[in-house]
């Protein structure tokens, strides 16, 4: 590995590129400003200071590095790639619009398919946000996943196909709900493999159909290599492992090999339940939806009559919990607890219907999903403690799970939050995504009482004096998708009313709580938490 260093340009950007055998690459540039105190904006959470990257082109031979001109001042590229023919380079270019809006886990961005170079136009349509491009091995056709702009922040993509010598977009597959693996054609480039979620299942297919697989939890595809795909294999009791196999013929089934047998194989019980909500929680713009949750328990709990329940919701909100390895899960189960993974109404994976049900509907129709879900599993399941349950989630999950402690607050016994939304209306100013609050969303709108009344309305600070579980509370110094000061505004509300309360202040650290010893330190305590209160 070799760093080298871009030569100065007349306007004094510096960049600085990392490359490991690559002859394209994309490098963030930092400004060099002669006033210091001038507001420079970047790309929001997990990316503050990245603000105008630039295309650099790296020739193996001489480590000589230069800078691609000609792209556009309003716009950022990135996820560059050779054009046909090699002297040309296609890339995403995300619009500066009048402001940037955040990109982390954000596919609802208005960008465009560009070249450099050889052409500079637009090879996407207008209006629209586009990520993945890839290549066939013959060079001929590129395709991209397209999704609309603002909306819901993750939600179905439609896989298109442009042909490199006419131009033309078409259609290949709706309902893609990730990014398309670096390498993803057949050696005969006519067919595009990849992962997608499905109901609570990651599975993996081609454009034209799904590839059939043995029953074993969820499998994510990491790359195809001459038609050998290579794919990640895991469930909520056996830790991922990797297996391969080559892409069959029309109507015939892969033959997989197990590269590796798994570690251990947890005693662990696993099942998916599929919910339906009762008329009276039915969504009337988007009826009959239904969806599903993951439960995990220990097979021979010890010295349990009943097993106290977990209730885990994710975040996002639109995203999943796949029937798939989660460590947090796999951590409680081991200690004696059962886990409920609840992918509600507006999850991925159960189509763009029930995404679009979730807009205008936070704070009641997911909460009330989550709640359906526990009554649910109750219900069905007897070795299950209905006197010790406990909540727990980060961002919209800590939302929900602050939700139901306010909205049950006989119900639940304990609960615990990362970096949680509290009050949508203070939201508003504070976040990288602020298009996210659940109001139609344009750059130059401006907020009126009865817009922020609303976003109060559909927060859990609402509900603040009616909690009665102890919240343990995991703050990230460095969150600039949900502020600190939503937890702490949470935290101020229950010491006032004397209501048990925790706060664990991770300075450096963002939204994710990604680092290695926070990721400790919130298990750990939420381990105490729970043991402490259930």
């Amino acid at each position: 590995m070799s760093s080298r260093s871009v030569p100065q340009s007349a306007t004094g950007t510096v960049c600085v590129c990392v490359c490991v055998c690559v002859c394209v690459c994309v490098c963030v540039c930092v400004v060099l400003k002669q006033d210091r105190s001038v507001y420079c904006e970047d790309w929001g959470e997990a990316l503050t200071n990245k603000s105008s990257p630039v295309i650099c082109v790296v020739n193996l031979q001489n480590g000589v590095v230069s800078v691609l001109q000609g792209v556009p001042p309003d716009i950022s590229p990135g996820q560059a790639l050779w054009a046909p023919g090699g002297q040309s380079v296609v890339f995403v270019g995300w619009y500066h619009e009048p402001f940037r809006l955040g990109l982390k886990f954000c596919s609802n961005r208005r960008s465009e398919i560009r070249g450099l170079l050889c052409f500079l136009k637009s090879l996407s349509g207008d209006n629209l946000s586009v990520s993945c491009p890839r290549l066939s091995p013959d060079r001929s056709t590129l395709v991209y996943l397209q999704g609309q702009v603002f909306g819901p922040h993750n939600q179905c993509l439609s896989l298109q196909q442009v042909l490199c010598v006419c131009v033309c977009v078409c259609v290949c597959f709706a309902g893609v709900y990730e990014a398309l693996p670096p390498r993803c054609w057949s050696a005969d480039s006519q067919r595009v493999v990849f992962s997608s979620a499905r109901r609570n299942w990651k599975v993996t297919a081609t454009h034209s159909q799904s590839i059939p697989l043995p029953f074993f939890g969820s499998w994510k595809l990491l790359t195809v290599q001459k038609d050998l795909m290579v794919v990640c294999c895991s469930s909520p009791n056996t830790p991922p492992t990797l297996r391969v196999g080559f892409l069959p013929s029309a109507g015939e089934a892969v033959r997989w090999s197990t590269l590796q047998q798994p570690v251990i194989t947890f005693d662990f019980q696993w099942t998916v339940v599929d919910v339906t909500p009762p008329t009276e929680e039915d969504n009337t713009h988007y009826s009959g939806l239904d969806f599903s949750c993951v439960l995990v328990k220990p097979s021979h709990p010890v010295h349990e009559v009943r097993i106290p329940l977990v209730v885990f919701i994710h975040g996002g909100p639109h995203s999943q919990f796949p029937a798939e390895w989660n460590c947090t899960t796999a951590g409680l189960t081991k200690l004696g607890f059962a886990v409920l993974m609840v992918n509600y109404r507006g999850s991925t994976g159960f189509g763009q219907d029930s995404i679009l049900s979730l807009i205008g509907q936070i704070g009641n129709q997911d909460v009330k999903d989550v709640q359906r879900a526990v009554l649910t599993v109750l219900q069905s399941d007897l070795t299950l403690d209905p006197k010790r349950l406990a909540v727990i989630g980060g961002s919209h999950g800590g939302f929900l799970s602050c939700h139901l402690v306010g909205q049950y607050p006989d119900f639940y016994r304990a609960c615990a939050a990362r970096n949680p939304v509290i009050n949508a209306a203070t939201l508003l100013g504070t976040s990288d995504i602020v298009d996210c609050v659940g109001l139609q969303f344009s750059y130059d709108q401006i907020p009126t009482s009865e817009a922020l009344a609303a976003m109060l309305e559909k927060s859990p600070i609402t509900h603040a004096a009616q909690i009665k579980a102890p919240v343990l509370l995991m703050l990230g110094g460095r969150d600039r998708r949900v502020s600190p000061y939503q937890g702490l505004e949470l935290y101020k509300a229950l010491k006032s009313r004397d209501s048990p309360v925790r706060l664990l202040w991770f300075s450096e650290d963002g939204h994710s709580l990604s680092r290695v010893d926070t990721q400790v330190d919130c298990f750990l305590n939420t381990v105490l938490w729970l043991h402490q209160h259930l």
